[in-house]
């Protein structure tokens, strides 16, 4: 159940939809350089952000201990032990909400969440789904809020959703409805004493004229957020990504953003756009996730998307969000963070 961000519009999702599910399984940096090198422990000590110890991720270091794998698994504990967002489940998301806000307060962090859940998501495609209305979303976001409760947590509202408005992807019979659902939301999240809300805004490849996305993350509510943030499961380099959101807080009366770092360490793939944002060979790790950002705009580099799992059936892929051992240890690979 992960976000996949692309450039397509309505016109030209079928063709590209059919195009994306049908290439080859990912390279990977096989330089023995690369292959050599091996991760200093505990890369995460001193982070605010709570580290998920039964993440996919750990769970495979483990599995190629035991196999022998020594070196993939010091070099996959690039992943493992490096904080990422947890995405509850669409159906009950209590239960995910409540072990890590309270395992992050054992450890005086901050828990971070998506939450993911907008009917008619994702346009019908690879992360297809959403809650059936606007009630049954409402219910959704009072039980994730709920779960929070006075916990310190950061919660990336709805990837996609107000991109895909702006894209034309989203119905226009929706638009009105969805930003309501989206303000709504932020007020409800808002109420809980401790948590930070920043609404998806896209990236600077999706909506290049990020004028364009003002109005609509307006009426979405974005006011109220604590910020918005960039680059979901997307690969823009941080510079393109702060300069593209610098403009946007401007438009925004000075909005703060995060970032998406958790693959940009390479940039975007070349080429076709349309076919960049799917399990891209050649990707890296990017910068670790930190409030030391550096930018007064910029509140947090996050791990948003979780490194290792999938965009999506392309390139060899399992389904949106299945963990993908190869691909991820291809990122730990290829990365220098």
């Amino acid at each position: 159940m992960f976000r996949q961000t692309r450039t397509r519009t309505l016109a030209a999702l079928a063709v590209l939809g059919l195009a994306a599910g049908c290439s080859s399984a990912p390279d990977a940096d096989t330089t023995n350089a690369a292959r050599e090198r091996s991760p200093q422990a505990s890369p995460a000590a001193g982070s605010p952000f709570w580290v998920d110890p039964a993440s996919p991720a750990a769970q495979q270091v483990q599995r190629w201990e035991q196999q022998g794998r020594e070196r993939d698994a010091r070099l996959l504990k690039l992943i493992a032990d490096r904080p990422a967002a947890i995405w509850p489940s669409a159906e009950r998301p209590e239960p995910k909400i409540r072990e890590a806000t309270a395992a992050a307060a054992r450890e005086g962090r901050t828990a971070v969440f998506v939450a993911y859940d907008i009917p008619h998501r994702d346009c019908g495609q690879h992360s297809a789904g959403g809650a059936y209305g606007a009630d049954a979303y409402r219910d959704w976001i009072d039980r994730f809020a709920r779960a929070i409760g006075d916990s310190q947590a950061l919660v990336v509202l709805e990837p996609d959703a107000v991109a895909h408005i702006v894209d034309g992807c989203t119905p226009g019979e929706y638009h009105a409805e969805r930003e309501q659902m989206l303000s709504e939301a932020i007020v409800r999240l808002k109420r809980q004493p401790r948590t930070k809300v920043y609404l998806d805004a896209g990236n600077p490849a999706w909506i290049r004229e990020s004028w364009k996305l003002v109005e609509p993350l307006k009426r979405a509510g974005v006011a109220n957020a604590d910020g918005f943030a960039l680059n979901v499961s997307n690969f823009q380099t941080d510079e393109t990504t702060k300069e593209y959101g610098r403009r946007l807080s401007e438009d925004l009366g000075g909005k703060h953003f995060v970032v998406d770092t958790s693959r940009n360490g390479n940039g975007p793939l070349g080429g076709d756009p349309s076919q960049a944002w799917c399990n891209p060979p050649g990707r890296a790790l990017g910068t670790p996730p930190t409030k030391d950002t550096g930018d007064p705009l910029v509140d947090a580099y996050l791990w948003i998307k979780r490194p290792g799992e999938s965009d999506g059936q392309c390139r060899g892929g399992p389904s949106a969000g299945q963990w993908w051992a190869d691909y991820a240890l291809a990122l730990a690979r290829n990365s220098s963070v």
